[in-house]
């Protein structure tokens, strides 16, 4: 397989210098974050870096393919995805570290499958809703949109994974939003959750850890040497930088070891204290040109499909953004939801390069006839 001539020239490659940029940013910050470690920050650095090139050639890959191609692969795709959460179930790890089953580890390594079948969910409902799209209203339509989205959902929440459930529910009504969803349902929808709220509270479907989260949440001063002390240092750091930052290796919180996962689920944070209100903003501003872009290849997509992708994959990314500098700095219950291109970790980097390459790819066919 290779690529025709007018297909590369059509390659958004300002899209992959944002990403590149972002990255790089992220492995500067992981630097920093990981110096005082025992060790160093070197080994880090290294993966990250790696966890990088691994996903440019996993775009580069999916460049290759037509993304059309894919949609005739759906049930199998679907059908491993949810084989994949079952076998976390029954094989998974983590408990005894994370305090949940969320990684399989094949041959010393390890990785979390949610993070991949979120994409394979999105391929499914991008071929689902792209099938049914003049019936999306009808409530039949929405049921079996509902069903294939909600197996996977159960199974992950199942792990126990919240923040990952959270963000499958957010890509699924984000894509039959665009579809063109009537506003009777949204109301219902937030109508359902307001009613399904308090009986999850009270009948014990939400766990005690996930009831200590939404309190502590609402106030960290409950526990602040155990639950609540990961958003008040957070915060605490995120306010210390002010406008110009304290600079690389100078953040107090960071480098003295006051904030928790400082390289993965709270590394804005660092940015926001080395960097200060400058650094953020830029970061802030690559995001939304980058999301910008994605609307705008989502738009012109050459077929409904194609824009449903797009869509899927773009609500997934910005779901990750909002999440977490939304927990960092105390608008958000902590999930766990690293920042996509700068946390450390070599599965989710892996994740968002393949959503990356699938927006891509969608984008150099826009013009193509397939006969």
């Amino acid at each position: 397989m290779k690529l025709e001539g007018r297909l590369i020239k059509k390659i958004d490659y300002t899209i992959i210098i944002i990403v590149l940029l972002i990255c790089s940013l992220g492995v500067l910050m992981i630097g920093s974050a990981t110096h005082t470690y025992v060790g160093g920050s070197e080994g880090f650095i290294k993966t990250q870096i790696t966890s990088i090139i691994l996903g440019l050639i996993a775009i580069a890959i999916i460049l290759l393919i037509d993304y059309n191609s894919v949609a005739r692969f759906w049930v199998p795709i679907y059908i491993a995805c949810n084989g994949l959460l079952l076998a976390v179930l029954l094989f998974g790890s983590g408990k005894e570290t994370w305090g949940a089953n969320r990684w399989i580890r094949i041959a010393g390594r390890q990785f979390q499958p949610a993070d991949f079948v979120k994409i394979g969910i999105i391929i499914c409902l991008a071929k689902i809703i792209s099938d049914n799209k003049d019936r999306i209203n009808e409530p039949l339509v929405l049921l079996k949109i509902f069903a294939y989205a909600g197996l996977p959902m159960v199974l992950i929440y199942l792990q126990p994974d919240l923040g990952t459930t959270m963000a499958f529910a957010f890509f699924t009504f984000g894509m039959i939003f665009i579809a063109g969803l009537r506003f009777k349902y949204i109301i219902g929808t937030i109508l359902t959750g307001v009613i399904c709220f308090p009986i999850m509270w009270f009948t014990g479907l939400l766990k005690p850890y996930h009831k200590n989260r939404i309190m502590v949440f609402l106030n960290p001063e409950l526990d602040p040497s155990d639950t609540g002390y990961q958003i008040l240092q957070s915060k605490l750091a995120v306010g210390s930088g002010m406008f110009w930052g304290k600079g690389l290796y100078n953040g107090s919180q960071t480098q003295y070891g006051f904030l928790p996962e400082k390289h993965n689920d709270f590394i804005f944070s660092v940015i926001a204290e080395e960097l200060g209100f400058i650094g953020v903003t830029a970061l802030i501003a690559l995001y939304g040109f980058l999301l910008k872009r994605f609307i705008s290849i989502a738009r012109d997509a050459k077929d409904d499909f194609g824009a449903f992708l797009v869509i899927g994959n773009t609500f997934m990314l910005a779901f990750h953004i909002f999440a977490n500098i939304a927990m960092t700095i105390g608008l958000m219950p902590v999930t766990g939801k690293p920042l996509p291109f700068i946390s450390y970790g070599g599965t989710f980097m892996l994740t968002n390069m393949i959503a990356v390459g699938i927006i891509l790819n969608v984008n150099m066919r826009r013009d193509k006839i397939n006969f």
